[in-house]
């Protein structure tokens, strides 16, 4: 690309600071000049053949650029006519040295450099506008129609935005304008040697495809006067201590997260925020990587100034504590979930007088990539197994639900509800003993050996990342139950849930309908304790699920057993109930917390499906497992299908009940 800098001028209403240069060269703070900080920009930005049109002291503003040495092929094309033409002029003789896309700027222009980027990195023509600022009576406005900008010039103010020649044209539409400026230079028409070039424009901007680019609250800004001299010092002594704020989640970093960064770091003094493992968990997944090594990788990217943790998706506490002058964000927060973040932050920085400055989002194909390789680390044994452990320690309560399958797991694995800038989702999932044996059509009697129910923990464990609660009903024989625990611990699974029943087992929602026999105390506890002994790391969690409840021995039976399983190695304990009110869980949870403040505490609520998870956190559960409603829901479904079927002798009444295949096999992920 060949950037334009059209620098012919006189600049007479700068008094004594053009006597014996021309403008371009006035002075600015830190030693610079507007011309010899236009030409290090645009060589920063890659930029390296320069075309400046000289007029008044072309001598001396030929002999001061060379003397620059700027990396960059500078070509000066004079116009002899400087005093008697505008710039429109100087753009026909410059012609000759133009091809392809350009930059196109006026010499006494002062911006910074993200607002070139924000120029260079559009996808069509543009030119630089501002949407807040005040419409100058005597400065260019651009009218802006369905985002194009549709005329140019100082008259204009019906639907209009404060603008400056910054323009960047695609080789189509300089063409289309410098044509027209052809026309006009060669028509032998005085007043068309001195208007605006910005007057051939408007005449063929319908067809060109020219848009904005808003700078609002960086700057941009000609200096034609000695108090505009003053104010854009005064702005760019500023910037120096300009404030600016950015947060990130990312476990990975990668050329995206590098290159925003570069660019927010240009805006000033760059503070990153970084989310906690507490606030990344609460929308994600448990990070692989921890927030004090994550804090570290950021703090040594070049430009970042500060790091300080971020505890929510949300910006405003430390925004409100921070007050930074720019929050830096990429524009694809404008939707989606994440929109209501935005309007919040929108709203602090009103408070203050802050600005959002908004980078076009790029899919780089490296986050992808860093995507996929995450997911697959996070769906390692070494990696997921330890992760329900951290994650009831960061939140209150998991959540678990049940999967059966590998598509069910998928199930688990992806469904998020966005709302209000937040997102819910399932911390785990739990393959349970019962919708096990359910989906093979067989009863859950423990009929379903260990080598099956681990093909289906297989399954669910190859196509997803969440931690895995295993139901390992009573656990069978305590010799048995240690080779199952290494097992277990092998693959990767995060809890392993046994109850304290012994004999045949029936399942628990038969509550005394049936013979149950309830384990003793210290024979339950061996086996706890043979469990834990077998462990080869302190990951996988052995939850004792106590049926006192069920088996109506009331909550002096069931805290006495929690205690004593506690003290055996238990990692947690699962109080079950077949009551409809959660009052006996809750009464339970209550009591086990006087005495025990720390063991995390499992509920299945089924039968009590009207209490609300707040209810259940507040009286101190920590894990709530959601144990086959996926189960429940799916037979009805497939039923009603069915019945369908059979009822019009054809599939059309059922197709509106059935969610299109192609949205399904979405849910499976592809492997690269």
């Amino acid at each position: 690309m060949t950037a334009l800098i059209l620098a012919s001028g006189k600049g007479t209403r700068m008094g004594s600071l053009t006597s014996d240069r021309p403008k371009c060269m006035t002075p600015l703070p830190d030693g610079d000049t507007i011309l010899s900080r236009q030409l290090r920009q645009l060589c920063n930005a890659g930029i390296t053949r320069i075309v400046i049109t000289t007029g008044a002291f072309a001598d001396v503003l030929t002999d001061y650029a060379s003397s620059l040495d700027i990396p960059a092929q500078l070509v000066f094309v004079h116009n002899p006519d400087f005093e008697r033409t505008n710039y429109i002029y100087s753009m026909f003789l410059a012609d000759k040295e133009l091809s392809g896309d350009i930059l196109l700027l006026h010499g006494d222009l002062v911006f910074e450099d993200t607002v070139l980027g924000m120029i260079l990195e559009a996808p069509a023509s543009t030119m630089a506008v501002s949407t807040t600022l005040p419409l100058p009576e005597k400065d260019f406005k651009a009218v802006i129609s369905d985002g194009h900008i549709s005329a140019v010039g100082i008259g204009f103010m019906e639907n209009s935005a404060a603008a400056q020649p910054l323009y960047k044209l695609t080789d189509r539409d300089r063409q289309i304008w410098f044509s027209r400026i052809a026309e006009y230079c060669r028509s032998g028409d005085d007043k068309k040697l001195t208007c605006y070039a910005e007057n051939a424009l408007n005449e063929v901007s319908g067809q060109c495809d020219i848009r904005p680019t808003d700078f609002t609250g960086l700057l941009c800004a000609e200096i034609d006067t000695p108090a505009d001299h003053a104010a854009v010092s005064d702005k760019l002594s500023r910037l120096r201590d300009r404030s600016v704020y950015m947060c990130f989640s990312s476990d990975v970093i990668h050329s995206g997260h590098v290159e925003i960064i570069r660019k927010a770091a240009a805006l000033g003094r760059l503070t990153v925020g970084i989310m906690t493992d507490e606030a990344v968990t609460a929308y994600r997944h448990l990070p692989l990587v921890p927030y004090s090594d994550r804090a570290l990788m950021f703090s040594n990217i070049t430009g970042v100034e500060n790091i300080v943790p971020q505890s929510s998706l949300s910006y405003s506490d430390n925004l409100r504590e921070l007050r930074p002058d720019i929050v830096v964000h990429g524009d694809d927060w404008r939707s989606g979930f994440q929109r209501p973040v935005r309007d919040e932050v929108m709203k602090v920085l009103g408070e203050y007088g802050g600005q959002l400055v908004e980078f076009p989002h790029s899919d780089d194909p490296c986050a992808h990539i860093t995507e996929q390789r995450m997911r697959a680390e996070l769906a390692l044994p070494d990696h997921r197994r330890g992760r329900l452990r951290k994650l009831l320690t960061m939140k209150r309560p998991v959540t678990a639900i049940e999967a059966h399958s590998g598509l069910t797991g998928l199930i688990a694995e992806n469904t998020r509800i966005y709302e209000n800038g937040t997102v819910r989702q399932f911390d785990a999932m739990w393959i349970s003993s019962l919708c096990d044996s359910t989906s093979r059509g067989k009863p859950d009697i423990e009929l379903v050996d260990l080598t099956s129910r681990m093909r289906t923990v297989n399954e669910i464990m190859e196509v997803t990342t969440k931690p895995v609660i295993f139901d390992g009903d009573t656990g069978g024989l305590t010799e048995h139950f240690v080779y199952t625990v290494r097992t277990l611990e092998r693959t990767g699974v995060s809890m392993v849930i046994i109850e304290d029943k012994t004999g045949l087992k029936k399942n628990s929602l038969f509550g005394t309908e049936v013979a149950q026999t309830q384990a003793d105390i210290q024979d339950f506890c061996r086996k706890i304790a043979a469990g834990k002994a077998a462990l080869k790391t302190d990951e996988l969690m052995i939850c004792a699920r106590i049926e006192s409840l069920i088996l109506g021995k009331g909550t002096d039976d069931a805290l006495k057993r929690a205690l004593a399983y506690t003290a055996a190695g238990a990692d947690a304990i699962m109080i079950h109930s077949r009551s409809s009110a959660p009052d006996e869980v809750i009464g339970f949870a209550e009591r086990f917390r006087r005495c025990d403040s720390t063991t995390p505490l499992v509920c299945v609520p089924t039968s009590y499906c009207t209490a609300t998870e707040e209810m259940l956190r507040d009286a101190g559960i920590d894990l709530i497992i959601y144990a086959n409603q996926l189960t429940r829901s799916a037979f009805p479904a497939m039923q009603k299908a069915a019945e369908s079927i059979l009822r019009t002798h054809s599939a059309s009444e059922c197709d509106s009940m059935c969610m299109p295949f192609k949205e399904i096999i979405r849910l499976i992920p592809e492997e690269e």
